[in-house]
C-alpha cells in the first residue's frame, strides 16, 4: 500500500489490532480504531494527531456502532478499509465466568461484526478499491451448539462471513478470512504450519497481502496470547 488511504479496525487495544493500527499510521495511512481503555493507543493519537481517530470500542451494541460510522462520515466522508478483530475480548461482560468464556468471546464478536458490516457498508462503497478482512484466532472460529453438524452461519463466526461474500462482492468490495485451518472448511490443500508470529510481524504480512485481495488466508500461530491477549 502507497496511496493513504483510510481504514476502521475494531479490537485495537492491543496484540494484532494495535500492531495493524501502528503499522498503518506508520504508512501514513488514516486509521479509525476502536480500542477499549488503551494507553498504547493514547500514545499513538499523541504521536499522529488527526491521522488517528479514535472510535468507540463497544461494538456488540449497535448504537455505538452507528455513532463510530458517523464520526468516519464525518471525517473522511468514505472508508476503503474495514479490519473485524474477531479474537478481542474487549466485548466481554465483567462478570463472565471461565465455564462461558468461549463461547462469550464468539457471541459478543458476532454481534460486532454483524452491526459493523451492516453499519459500514455504505462507508466502504464509497471508498477506494474497499475490502473488508475478518481476523479470527482459535476461539473465535469454534463452531457452537452443535460441533458434530455441518459448519452454518448459525454457529459459526468466519463461516457467518463467508456467507456475506457475494452480497459484498456485488457492490465491489473485496473479503478476506484470515483464519486457524479448519478441517471442516478446506481452503487450502497445503498444511498451514504454526509459527511464531509477534503481532508486529503478522500485522506486516497481512498488510503485504492486502492489496492481493484473496478470499481466504490461513493464520497459524504458536502463541496465541501474543496476537490476541485475554484481558478480562
Amino acid at each position: 500500500m502507497i496511496n493513504s488511504r483510510s481504514f476502521w479496525v475494531t479490537g485495537a487495544s492491543n496484540g494484532l489490532g494495535l500492531a495493524l493500527v501502528e503499522r498503518m499510521l506508520d504508512e501514513g495511512h488514516r486509521v479509525a480504531a476502536s480500542g477499549k481503555d488503551s494507553d498504547a493507543l493514547d500514545d499513538l493519537g499523541a504521536r499522529y494527531g488527526n491521522q488517528l481517530l479514535r472510535l468507540p470500542w463497544q461494538l456488540q451494541e449497535e448504537q455505538h456502532v452507528t455513532d463510530a460510522c458517523q464520526q468516519i462520515c464525518h471525517a473522511w466522508c468514505s472508508l476503503d478499509g474495514l479490519i473485524l478483530n474477531t479474537g478481542t475480548t474487549d466485548y466481554l461482560p465483567d462478570n463472565v465466568s471461565d465455564s462461558e468464556l468461549i463461547e462469550a468471546i464468539v457471541t459478543t464478536n458476532q454481534l460486532a461484526a454483524e452491526h459493523c458490516l451492516s453499519k459500514a457498508l455504505p462507508l466502504l462503497t464509497k471508498g477506494q478499491s474497499p475490502q473488508v478482512m475478518g481476523l479470527f484466532n482459535r476461539y473465535s472460529a469454534l463452531q457452537l451448539f452443535a460441533p458434530t453438524q455441518v459448519t452454518a452461519g448459525w454457529n459459526n463466526l468466519p463461516q457467518w462471513l463467508r456467507e456475506q461474500r457475494k452480497a459484498l462482492e456485488d457492490q465491489g468490495v473485496a473479503l478476506t478470512i484470515v483464519a486457524p485451518q479448519s478441517l471442516k472448511v478446506t481452503v487450502t490443500s497445503a498444511q498451514a504450519i504454526p509459527e511464531a508470529w509477534t503481532p508486529g510481524s503478522a500485522a506486516e504480512e497481512l498488510l503485504r497481502r492486502w492489496p492481493q485481495r484473496e478470499p481466504e488466508l490461513v493464520l497459524e500461530t504458536l502463541d496465541l496470547s501474543s496476537l490476541w491477549p485475554l484481558a478480562r
